[in-house]
């Protein structure tokens, strides 16, 4: 799969191109706003495929997004400490 960067403005600029190229090439859309990015554009069936199949296909996508947009924090919420015990 391919993946690309790509601009608010210009995807709502390109928007039909970038969507034919998900749908027919498996393209992956990341797309930013003021340099940080902001959501992802793929398509169904390669949606399905990330939700049903290949961890390491997951695991690939998931490196990629926390390259794009690191986030750090100390420890974790209250929610998923209580979710552990």
């Amino acid at each position: 799969m391919k993946t690309r960067l790509i601009a608010s403005t210009e995807a709502q600029n390109n928007f039909g191109r970038m969507l034919d190229d998900a749908v027919q090439n498996g393209t992956r859309y990341v797309i930013q706003r003021r340099n940080t990015s902001q959501a992802i554009l793929l398509g169904i069936a390669d949606f399905e495929r990330l939700l049903t199949g290949n961890e390491a296909e997951r695991k690939k996508l998931e490196k990629v997004i926390h390259e794009l947009n690191p986030s750090y924090s100390i420890g974790e919420s209250v929610a998923e400490q209580a979710h552990h015990e």
